[in-house]
């Protein structure tokens, strides 16, 4: 009885491993509705992107505010290729990307080496 409920809970935990590292997809942040109904989300460069994942309206415009804090070249630039959009992040300034998402859909964003990964998700 007792390797019974050995193997269970090893078998839980397993579940709950792969769950958590393949199978969940964070629910990101929720943009703020500033200033002229345009949605905005303030993004931390730091090793990643802090937020990872914006939540917004689609059809309605985004406005991203970027401030990179780190000297690591990789993240010195930001890149949306679905919005034809980049920025190169200064270290320490505030650099703002906007664009409006027309469609709902998932839309990626990276470094310009492609290591660094967000994505903003339009509903």
């Amino acid at each position: 009885m007792t390797v019974l409920i050995v193997d269970l809970a090893g078998l839980g935990f397993i579940a709950l491993i792969i769950w958590y590292f393949w199978l969940s997809k964070p629910q990101g942040s929720l943009a703020v509705i500033g200033a002229g109904g345009v949605q905005e989300a303030f993004i931390v460069v730091k090793g990643g992107y802090s937020p990872d994942t914006i939540r917004v309206e689609a059809g309605q415009p985004v406005k991203l505010v970027f401030n990179r804090q780190e000297a690591d070249p990789c993240s010195g630039k930001v890149v949306f290729d679905a919005f034809g959009v980049s920025a190169d992040l200064p270290e320490g300034e505030n650099v703002s990307i906007e664009f409006t998402p027309s469609e709902p859909g998932e839309y990626e964003f990276a470094c310009q080496m492609g290591m660094l990964r967000g994505r903003v998700v339009a509903s």
